[in-house]
């Protein structure tokens, strides 16, 4: 695992320090952990809302039964791939 340095001012440090004496942490990386992922879940919401609006705004087309097979082998795959990262 790789290790970061950061530089915070008192009063932040002092929010970091109370966060994890009141054990909501087991330590200051837990912490960044959490904020990082929380971050990434966030900006992940954030593209899917975009993707669901742009969406919605398009023109209405029709499917046909190809495109529907198109869309859920792309799906298949997707949920394949994340299989194999866990």
């Amino acid at each position: 695992m790789q290790s970061m340095n950061i530089s915070l001012p008192e009063p932040l440090k002092q929010f970091v320090d109370r966060q994890i004496a009141q054990g909501r942490y087991s330590s200051v990386s837990e912490y960044i952990r959490e904020l990082i992922r929380a971050d990434e879940k966030r900006k992940a919401e954030e593209q899917l809302e975009a993707k669901l609006l742009q969406g919605l705004n398009s023109p209405e087309i029709e499917l046909t039964a190809a495109d529907w097979s198109s869309i859920r082998q792309a799906a298949l795959a997707k949920l394949e791939a994340r299989k194999k990262q866990r």
